[in-house]
């Protein structure tokens, strides 16, 4: 069932990012896209790469940090280590930064093209435990589909 959505999420995403290349413009329908089909989430964007520092970028959901110190928080660790963040109860992940005190769990996926850390996507849900290894999976194919259109 879960995959079956993503599937249809991956296609319609593709879709929406056809013959358009500008960054701001697909991680914005790509944050739309995502806070309203994907259940149980609260906020759903992207962090930008700028100085050493990831800035707010597109997103949907409430009001968030503008600014995150690389290495700080699971967004900041995940563009420190380059490596996807899952996490089930980000309140005992070390540095964590509270933008949303109704954020209980996060997914974090670096965007990285030729070598160059561009920022994060970073998807928030008030559920514990709400992220798994099939959402990593099909988040990071959806990643990969927004590098490929840049």
């Amino acid at each position: 069932m879960k995959e079956k959505k993503y599937e249809l999420i991956l296609q319609q995403l593709q879709a929406l990012l056809e013959g358009e290349h500008d960054m701001i413009a697909n991680m914005a329908n790509m944050a739309a896209l995502l806070f309203h089909e994907l259940p149980d989430l609260n906020w759903a964007g992207f962090y930008l790469m700028k100085n050493n520092d990831l800035v707010l970028g597109p997103f949907q959901g409430k009001v968030a940090c503008m600014h995150i110190p690389s290495g700080k928080g699971v967004c900041g660790t995940c563009a420190l280590q380059r490596c996807t963040q899952l996490v089930e109860n980000v309140h005992t992940f070390p540095s964590h930064i509270a933008c949303d005190s109704a954020s209980n769990s996060e997914i974090v996926i670096p965007l990285i093209k030729e070598n160059t850390l561009l920022g994060v996507l970073d998807v928030d849900s008030p559920i514990l435990a709400r992220f798994d290894t099939i959402d990593q999976h099909y988040l990071e194919q959806a990643v990969a589909i927004l590098l490929q259109s840049l």
